[in-house]
């Protein structure tokens, strides 16, 4: 279920949601540092800012999901999303699988906006990828014949250690990351329909 075997072409076809999210990873990140952009106005209109969007900046709720603070940032979510992504797609269809992951981000970033000071400012797809591994903690607690045992204790175990090293690591949002988990959880214990 985590093991990529698929061809470009065919992780293309089986996954859209997943490919297209790590599309606009990259191409905002190219944008960010190629000098033929301004790469400053990405940054600065991008990013999560609390004081902005106590001022009207709704849209800072979102857009930090897709923007990353350098190229190891980008890789390791977008790594993450190719990885843990795709399963859940398969499981719960394109619509849901990117409802679950926006929803995750924005519960994420708004208790970011309410638990951090106004000056804090923050980018990264990790509150809605925790938000795909809370989903899957709800599968493994609420419907236990969704998931394999093996897969069951590969997702428990990664996010015991993602949740460790988000203690450990400098410059890490923790807020997002506990409450994109929570939102991810409660996202999977309320969905009524079964994965396909």
């Amino acid at each position: 279920m985590f093991t990529r075997t698929e061809s470009l072409r065919e992780f293309l076809r089986y996954y859209p949601v997943v490919s297209i999210i790590v599309a606009i990873h990259l191409i905002l990140f190219i944008c960010t540092i190629l000098p033929i952009f301004p790469n400053s106005w990405f940054i600065e209109t991008l990013s999560g800012v609390n004081l902005y969007i106590m001022e009207g900046e709704y849209w800072r709720l979102i857009t930090p999901i897709f923007m990353h603070s350098g190229f190891s940032h980008m890789l390791f979510n977008s790594f993450a999303l190719v990885l843990f992504g795709p399963g859940l797609e398969r499981m719960l269809g394109g619509g849901r699988f990117l409802l679950v992951y926006l929803v995750s981000g924005l519960i994420a970033n708004v208790a970011t906006l309410m638990l951090e000071a106004l000056t804090y400012t923050h980018v990264g797809s990790s509150g809605a990828i925790f938000g795909l591994f809370g989903y899957y903690l709800a599968l493994i607690l609420f419907k236990k014949d969704t998931l394999s045992k093996a897969n069951s204790q590969i997702i428990i175990t990664l996010t015991v250690i993602s949740l460790v090293m988000t203690f450990l690591e400098p410059n890490v949002n923790i807020t997002a990351h506990l409450f994109g988990l929570l939102g991810g959880l409660l996202l999977g214990a309320v969905s009524r329909q079964s994965p396909e």
